[in-house]
This record gives C-alpha cells, structure tokens and sequence, in this order.
C-alpha cells in the first residue's frame, strides 16, 4: 500500500474516533477544576508543612551531634 493510502485509512480512522468523543459542558470543566485547584492547594499545605518538620529534624540532629 502507498504511503498516500496509509495516509487516507489513517485519516479515515481519526476522523470516525472524533464522532464519537463527547465534550464535556461548562458546569462539568468549572467544577472539577474547582476540585483539581481545591486538591493541589491542600497538597500544598501538606508538603509545606512536611518540609519545615524535616528541616526542623535535621536542624536539630545536625545541632546534636556537632
């Protein structure tokens, strides 16, 4: 088969998959972005606050064992 054929069935194929996708609506994308900024500013918070306990454990073992 030519490259040109491959090409078309190619095409052909894409074109078939794009009928069938559904996009979602409005409310749907507002709200799970909602969730997504919600759930990455909790995370963080967590990995904040992870930081400063390790950091303050390895300021104080570093201040024992000097």
């Amino acid at each position: 088969m030519a490259a040109t054929g491959k090409l078309g069935v190619f095409l052909g194929e894409v074109r078939a998959e794009m009928k069938k996708v559904t996009f979602p609506s409005r409310e749907e994308v507002v709200g799970t972005t909602g969730v997504v900024l919600i759930t990455s500013v909790i995370f963080a918070i967590f990995l904040w606050m992870a930081d400063v306990v390790i950091q303050r454990l390895y300021t104080g073992l570093n201040g024992f064992f000097q």
